[in-house]
């Protein structure tokens, strides 16, 4: 009797305690569609813990009275926070409208001016990779990633992964015909805004470059000169790291295995508390190669450091260490296959790159000082042993003075070189090369009538061998409704011949001058289904001068010599296509016309590129179509290009709510091509795996 009597006074007080209980409920929606999103964590942000959504989105959850900060997660969204005050015994029902990650980083740009700024009011072209495309991929680099995904740009592979250095090497950056050969890198590759090149050679290390590490990847296609200098003549390659956004310890893991022996494994840990915030992460890929002595294997580590000092000021450092070796399977081409040792075609490289960054944001001005350092070791088959660096800084500010106006000012400052030792460098074996460049800009852009912005700015450079060079940019974008917008722009660019091409091997050539480029574009774009969809048309004509190539020489030796060879015109046509059809169902399609008025290498004349991403219940389903018509791999006797289509698909498996298997298939047609003169790429390539998070 007692017993009874007990538990029915618990079951009473418990009662009580729940009827009175402070509580809120309501629903977590698609903010474009206004579909319910099942399975999104609520969360209280103080203690951690929550509750998932149901299959219409609804929650409710208890919690204790007084001030308290809710945040709901959900997969491929942007997270949203909202304070709340409650009182005891106190009910309230709280919404949330999530954006699609994929709208959201493509509203706000900074590659284009260095500061955060709506998309549409940025005269330049400028596309957008997010974090979730990222994701739906396999690929652990994040060069093949942006070459299906852009249109009017095309990178080189060679293989099931990695792209190798030297003779034989992949991963040169083509954007509109612009880039892509052995002799000239006018595509400036960055990260977090800081310019990635070898000292010596002068152009970036693809392989150095980990989709695991990116948040996003911002594109402009065109010359970014004014703002980043030499390099940028042809367009420029943000990286946009990651950063740790929830609070407390976060742990995410990759283990994935693959066609041709392939083992790719990524492992990241991040914590959060207060104004500090550090993410680590490590990642190893390697593989047997899809042909003979092929191999390849990688390290990658990094280090991101992120302190708020006040509401004003904040600090970041970030490092990172790349250690690679690779081997060169040599052209099918050769003319006496026996006779080369494809075994001894080796290249052990190790890069570190470093970057410290102080920023600031007011109500009326932002911007940043950024700090780098960069430095590498190569060691190759034939000898060549090599350390380069490169050092600099970069300080911008943008000041909105008054009304409707931004003043976005900058200097940066930056020295790089190295040392090479080969018997070929005579008196250079092992003599230190460098360079120093310094460069300043201001860029004004004023909207005027709350729908027309003009923009316009002026960049000096200074060089340690050649001197001064201005480089002006102009540009407009007008709404012309509130779903269309046309913008337009004209800019110079520039690149300075590297310390290779002025005194390194028997091309070089200490007379070389700088190469220059004029770009104009005329861009259309258009929400659509309320704001659900979004088409951009671009057209273009880019004009350069003084190009730099390996042409035969009149008095040799050498048989061929670095010269500046003359002009080139490229025009074509560019459209970008997304539709978000519904909470489930996302759309993506690219198409891209070049025309030139002589081949160039790795400048396909037409690129058609379409993606879906589906997703029922626990499944996650996504496909890819890359057509590839016309691609010069040759440009001399005989001449010779590709064509080919490629299909890509992935399935995902959401086993629990921190384990997610997958399965993907590459080039699942089978195609007979190469991207590299060559380099025949392997036929139907599959991975399965797994990724963790928690």
């Amino acid at each position: 009797m007692i017993r009874k009597l007990m538990l029915l006074f618990f079951v009473v007080t418990a009662t009580v305690m729940l009827a009175n209980a402070q509580k809120i409920s309501g629903k977590i929606v698609d903010r474009q569609t206004g579909e319910g999103l099942p399975d999104a964590s609520v969360v209280l942000v103080k203690t951690g813990k929550g509750i998932h959504t149901s299959e219409e989105g609804s929650y409710e959850l208890a919690l204790p009275a007084g001030k308290q900060i809710i945040e709901v997660r959900y997969i491929g969204y942007a997270h949203q926070r909202k304070e709340i005050q409650l009182g005891k015994g106190e009910t309230l029902e709280l919404n949330f409208r999530l954006v699609p990650e994929t709208v959201e980083q493509e509203q706000v740009v900074v590659t284009a001016n260095k500061l955060g700024m709506d998309r549409d009011n940025v005269p330049m072209n400028v596309s957008v990779i997010t974090r979730q495309e990222i994701e739906q991929s396999t690929e652990s680099n994040i060069l093949p990633v942006i070459s299906a995904q852009v249109p009017g740009l095309f990178v080189t592979e060679r293989g099931v992964t990695g792209f190798g250095l030297a003779g034989g090497s992949a991963g040169k950056i083509s954007i509109r015909g612009v880039g892509g050969s052995d002799a000239s890198f006018p595509v400036l590759l960055l990260i977090d805004g800081q310019p990635q090149f070898m000292g010596i050679m002068g152009h970036a290390i693809p392989d150095s470059y980990v989709s695991s590490d990116i948040e996003k990847v911002e594109v402009v296609k065109g010359p970014a000169s004014i703002l980043y200098g030499t390099n940028a003549m042809g367009g420029a390659l943000n990286l946009i790291t990651r950063r740790q956004k929830e609070e407390g310890l976060s742990l995410r893991g990759r283990l994935m295995y693959g066609s041709f022996n392939t083992q790719k494994y990524a492992a990241s840990a991040g914590f959060r508390q207060n104004r500090f915030s550090v993410l680590a992460s490590y990642n190893h890929d390697q593989t047997d190669g899809d042909r003979p002595n092929s191999d390849f294997k990688i390290d990658n580590g990094y280090l991101k450091v992120g302190y708020e000092i006040n509401g004003h000021f904040s600090l970041t450092a970030d490092v990172s260490q790349s250690w690679f070796d690779a081997y060169d399977p040599g052209s099918i081409y050769y003319p006496n296959p026996a006779e080369y040792d494809h075994k001894s075609h080796w290249v052990d490289i190790s890069r570190t790159n470093s970057y410290v960054t102080l920023s600031n944001k007011f109500e009326k001005a932002e911007g940043g000082l950024k700090v780098y350092y960069m430095k590498g070791d190569h060691d190759l088959y034939d000898g060549w042993k090599s350390t380069d660096q490169n050092v600099g800084l970069s300080l911008y500010q943008g000041l909105r003075l008054f009304e409707n106006n931004l003043l976005n000012v900058g200097f940066d400052a930056k020295r790089y070189g190295g040392k090479g030792t080969a018997t070929s460098l005579g008196e250079l074996s092992g003599k230190w090369l460098d360079v120093k460049e310094t460069g300043a800009y201001a860029i004004v852009q004023h909207t005027l009538f709350e729908r027309l912005t003009l923009n316009s700015g002026i960049r000096y450079d200074h060089h340690s061998l050649y001197g001064g060079e201005w480089i002006p940019q102009f540009g407009a974008a007008a709404e012309i409704s509130k779903s269309s917008t046309l913008k337009a722009s004209a800019s110079k660019g520039f690149r300075n011949p590297t310390i290779r091409e002025l005194y390194l091997f028997p091309p070089a050539n200490a007379a070389l001058q700088p190469e220059t480029m004029w770009n104009y574009e005329l861009t259309f774009s258009r929400t659509f289904a309320q704001t659900r969809g979004k088409a951009e048309l671009t057209g273009f004509v880019a004009k350069g001068e003084n190009l730099i190539l390996a042409v035969p020489n009149s008095s040799p030796p050498p048989p061929v010599k670095n010269q500046n060879t003359g002009a080139f015109t490229h025009q074509g046509v560019e459209l970008d296509v997304r539709f978000r059809v519904s909470g489930k169902l996302s759309l993506h399609g690219s198409y891209s016309y070049l025309h030139m008025d002589t081949p160039k290498v790795s400048s396909p004349e037409h690129q058609l590129f379409g993606s879906a991403n589906y997703r029922a219940g626990k499944f996650d389903l996504s496909a890819s179509l890359h057509h590839i018509n016309n691609l010069y791999t040759k440009v001399t006797d005989p001449v010779s290009a590709e064509t080919y289509t490629l299909l890509n698909a992935k399935t995902s498996y959401l086993l629990t709510r921190q384990i997610i298997l997958f399965v993907s298939g590459e080039n699942l047609f089978d195609q007979k091509y190469q991207a590299q003169y060559g380099y025949p790429m392997p036929g139907i390539t599959l991975f399965t795996g797994i990724n963790f998070s928690m």
